[in-house]
């Protein structure tokens, strides 16, 4: 009800929009007698007059006209195209941000070089998006010109290649290839909506500014704009890489866990859930792996897999914390005692607990980055579409994107004719009857384009041709440039084309042929131009419009039928009954058809029925999406942060201070300070700073909490300054900023796993009469506030063990980050120096160096090739 209303709302108004647009094509034809009289040198000082004025605080749409004018102007001159009044006002309602619905073959690419050229004016980039990379590359290389002589510069984005136009280059190519960095420093990018999606997302894993490609996100064009925001909206974009292989390594240090000894390698606080490793620990998991420094920057996984294992293995016990139940581990919920279906522990903590208990470790793809059309699309300050099908989308449109629809007239009268649907008994019955209707129509002459809804659908169609002797074109969506030439001729003379709904969408069809034969083109129309059958129902009306409307452009002559089969999906669901109740009641054979308007109606409202579902489906999935957004939004603003700010010295005081308060006030909750868990405590901000605390330290007849705060806080910054002084500023900050984006995406992965698995659950929730919703958005904000805390604990602890050794180039140019590697190591904390060789500071780490350790300055024994130990080399020296 509520949508059949609003639709109203829409269809109210229609015409005051009109007159609007009208409004402003009168002001851009009365310029059009000044500009002509302009030199083509003239028209990019124009616009740099146009520019200045914007700048001067003048509105866009006080510059419209004169921007338009000179974009008309440009286009007759380099393209010998004129823009039609009609396309005037699509450009208007696509630089007021609104959807345009103009049908197939009014001339949408050049409708979009008005906006362009106006948003060029705000010096910020146009993005416009199309379906694919063909027509991305050939919509950016047919408009350049137009582009070129008002000044904007041109580039078009495919995958792993970027292009810009370059006026001079010999030949009919004059596209170079640049980086992405330089294609969107471009006024107008051409793309796909999955390489724009895509090159957000891998701006948001770069690791330095300098990797980013994307400048912002001011304006967005979408070609086909009902394709891509509704039809394929929900369709999330994911950059993902296979899980690493870590069950045997879980599995290993399942039986290193018990090796050590709690209390003399590693303590615990039960009250959190954390483990802290002893130097004795560190010594002995390093003998049982065989590595000599576990904290090594190669060895950085084997950390987290050891923290893993030991919390596994002392803190999380079976049947209180989790149950094993058919060979899998399920988390039991701590206040209610149920178990938690769906739901995974993060960092690797459930692996651990499935190798502990000896079942399946689960491995996966892990997801790096994802975000769905619909919510990258809404990022844009102002965003507008083009389409020839959006009307009866028009509510959707604006309740998700608050666009407008305004449906543009055409430029010539529409006289297609659309013929009734012709529905028969059997799917062979209705293929036959189409196959002779082709060949009806093949013999005098008549186009015909054959829409099917799946590619064995269009190879059954394409064997019956071949055995009439029909000959014929296949489409499928599959090859878009070959398929673009072929639709392009689809308007020949006697030509028969069988496409999948989407195949060659984009391409005009003309009549005559694509250059156009006048000639054949008369000879066409005479025979009743191009006759378009669609052989099935789609469950949008949406996309039955857009197979019409590849007929009957520019007022040309076409015709239009589906023929349907009482099988056919749609039909099945909808409508099949009552028609084999009719054909049955009569005694109709099974080639004769029903031909019946009522039953088109009923067909249409059974379409009605199945859009309004799915727009209800739709809308229901994005109240989740919109719940992952705003925590991405928020993640990858404090990642911009941290790539952005050269000191983040604050930044790491406040982790400390937000940790350490959080500590205090749980540690010493209790009124009386003989309740305090000081030991705990204790143990607890040993993790992060490397120095040891007890109760020695204070007065305990007198100690209060914000006493113990300010103390453990003093103590912290005091270790972060040395740490600083000790490195260099440019060093430190070089230290840091990595770290922090490293922890941060390792632990952004594992968050979005966990939204995974919550998601995948949550509709359980109903059957306990709970909304799945607001339980998916509490837990959801839950998991991000333990995001939020993890990456700021596991920074501070990686932060404080960091240390410089000098790493020779050949190994230093393998590291991940420029010249420089980062990890963690123990509190015992040296400076190596090496005596020669061309070497460079990486940051790396291990325990305190011992008298027969390899000495860390890398040296062997020139005899046997094995490294020196340390009391042989430097630590001869030392001595």
């Amino acid at each position: 009800m509520v949508i059949k209303h609003l639709a109203k709302a829409l269809r109210f108004g229609e015409g005051k929009k009109l007159k609007d647009l009208e409004a402003q094509v009168v002001q851009v034809n009365a310029l059009e007698d000044e500009v002509s009289k302009l030199d083509d040198a003239q028209f990019s000082k124009e616009m740099a007059k146009l520019t200045k004025k914007y700048e001067n605080g003048e509105p866009l749409e006080f510059l419209l006209p004169r921007t338009f004018a000179l974009t008309r102007e440009t286009a007759k001159r380099k393209l010998n195209m004129r823009h039609f009044d009609v396309q005037i006002m699509g450009g208007t309602a696509l630089a007021q941000g609104k959807i345009a619905e103009m049908v197939t073959g009014e001339g949408k690419t050049l409708v979009a070089t008005l906006p362009v050229a106006l948003q060029s004016l705000t010096k910020n980039a146009t993005h416009l998006v199309t379906v694919n990379d063909y027509l991305a590359k050939r919509d950016a290389s047919w408009m350049a010109p137009v582009y070129d002589t008002l000044g904007i510069s041109v580039a078009a984005i495919g995958h792993e290649v970027s292009y810009l136009y370059d006026s001079s280059i010999e030949g009919d190519d004059k596209f170079r290839q640049i980086s992405r960095q330089e294609a969107y420093q471009a006024g107008v990018v051409y793309g796909t909506n999955s390489e724009f999606g895509f090159d957000y997302l891998r701006d948001n894993m770069a690791n330095s500014k300098e990797q980013k490609t994307q400048n912002g996100h001011s304006f967005a064009i979408i070609d086909e704009v009902d394709s891509i925001l509704i039809d394929e909206a929900r369709t999330p974009l994911i950059i993902s890489g296979p899980a690493e292989k870590s069950g045997p390594i879980y599995n290993k240090f399942s039986k290193i866990a018990p090796a050590l000894k709690l209390g003399e390698d590693y303590e615990i606080e039960e009250k959190t859930k954390t483990v802290s490793i002893t130097d004795e620990g560190i010594a002995k998991a390093e003998n049982l792996l065989g590595v000599d420094n576990l904290y090594d920057n190669v060895n950085t996984q084997l950390v987290d897999h050891l923290y893993s294992s030991l919390k596994a293995y002392a803190l999380f016990k079976k049947d209180v914390d989790y149950v094993v139940q058919d060979g899998e581990v399920l988390i039991v919920d701590e206040f209610t005692g149920r178990l938690m279906e769906g739901r995974r522990y993060s960092e690797g903590l459930h692996q651990a607990i499935e190798a502990k208990e000896g079942v399946a470790i689960r491995e996966e793809n892990q997801t790096l980055a994802t975000i769905t059309l619909q919510n990258y699309f809404r990022m844009y300050e102002k965003l507008a579409g083009m389409t020839g099908t959006a009307a009866t989308e028009a509510d959707e449109f604006m309740q998700i994107y608050k666009l407008e629809t305004v449906v543009i007239p055409t430029n010539r009268e529409l006289i297609r004719e659309d013929l009734a649907d012709v529905i028969y008994k059997t799917e062979e019955a209705k293929y036959k009857a189409v196959v002779e209707n082709v060949a009806e129509r093949n013999e005098k002459g008549q186009p015909v384009l054959l829409g099917t809804v799946a590619i064995e659908k269009s190879e059954l169609l394409s064997k019956m041709l071949k055995r009439r002797g029909i000959a014929h074109n296949v489409l499928n969506a599959k090859h878009h440039e070959q398929e673009a030439e072929f639709i392009a001729q689809a308007g020949k003379k006697g030509a028969v084309t069988v496409a999948t709904n989407m195949a060659g969408r984009g391409v005009d069809i003309v009549l005559g042929g694509n250059p156009q034969d006048e000639e054949e083109a008369e000879e066409v129309k005479t025979a009743g131009g191009l006759h378009v059958i669609g052989t099935e129902r789609h469950e949008s009306r949406r996309i039955d419009n857009q197979l019409r409307g590849r007929s009957g452009r520019q007022g040309d002559a076409g015709s239009t039928q589906f023929f349907l089969s009482v099988g056919d999906d749609l039909m099945r669901v909808f409508a099949a009954d009552k028609i084999k109740w009719v054909m049955e009641k009569f005694n109709l054979p099974e080639d004769q058809p029903i031909e019946h308007r009522l039953i088109s109606k009923s067909i249409e409202t059974a379409q009605k029925q199945v859009e309004s579902h799915n727009f209800s489906i739709r809308k229901h999935t994005l109240e989740y999406d919109d719940v992952m957004n705003k925590q991405r939004e928020i993640f990858y603003s404090e990642r911009d942060k941290v790539l952005e700010h050269k000191d983040l010295s604050d930044q790491i005081k406040d982790f400390l201070t937000t940790v350490i308060e959080g500590a205090v006030a749980s540690h010493t909750a209790s009124a009386y300070p003989e309740e305090w868990d000081l030991k705990g405590l204790f143990t607890f901000y040993h993790q992060f700073v490397p120095i040891k605390v007890s109760e020695k330290d204070f007065d305990m007849d007198t100690i209060t909490n914000d006493e113990i705060r300010d103390y453990l806080l003093d103590k912290a910054f005091e270790q972060l300054d040395a740490r600083r002084k000790k490195l260099g500023n440019e060093q430190f900050n070089q230290m840091v900023q990595y770290i922090l984006l490293e922890v941060m995406g390792e632990r952004w992965k594992e968050h979005l796993s966990q939204l995974d698995y919550l998601r995948e659950g949550i509709n359980l929730r109903a059957i306990a009469q709970r909304d799945p919703l607001v339980e998916f958005k509490n837990e959801a904000y839950d998991n991000f506030q333990q995001l939020t805390e993890s990456i700021k604990k596991d920074s501070l602890h990686y932060i404080f063990r960091a240390e410089i050794v000098e790493q020779p180039q050949s190994q230093l140019d393998e590291a991940m980050y420029d010249h420089s590697a980062y990890s963690a190591m123990s509190e015992g904390e040296t400076t190596s120096h090496s005596s020669g060789g061309s070497q460079t500071t990486t940051y790396t780490a291990g325990p305190k160096v011992g008298r027969n350790d390899p000495c860390p300055c890398g040296k062997t024994n020139p005899d046997t090739g094995k490294p020196l130990k340390y009391k042989k080399c430097c630590g001869k020296e030392a001595s």
